[in-house]
């Protein structure tokens, strides 16, 4: 079950880092996941992570908090729109597709707002 569980928690870290770069893919989901799933197994993995001069903020904060930086959120909420807006208008042809990624963009920025914000 360690070995099951530092897997996921490196799956986890891998999907997180590419969420960065990838605005419809949530970096901070998959970084908390990755505390509880090195939490459970590993606890060199664990104090790694928390202790991460990026990545450590963002979970300590929601943990201690369950609140987002204002940066943050602005950053998440622009990027979102910014790629969906691009895709919906400047490479998917079908107007269903578009109407399901502008309702996606605004389930994304609902959620990420429904957070309170750090400050």
């Amino acid at each position: 079950m360690r070995i099951l569980l530092i897997v996921c928690g490196c799956m986890a870290m891998i999907l997180a880092i590419m969420g960065i770069f990838l605005p419809l893919l949530p970096t901070t989901p998959f970084l908390l996941l990755a505390a509880a799933c090195f939490f459970r197994s590993s606890p060199r993995l664990y104090e790694w992570l928390i202790n991460h001069k990026q990545m450590g903020p963002y979970i300590r904060n929601f943990r201690e908090h369950r609140a987002i930086p204002l940066k943050a959120k602005i950053i998440s909420v622009s990027m979102v729109w910014i790629t969906m807006l691009i895709a919906a208008f400047g490479v998917v042809p079908y107007l269903w597709i578009r109407v399901a990624l502008l309702l996606l963009a605004a389930a994304i920025s609902w959620h990420i707002l429904s957070y309170k914000t750090l400050k």
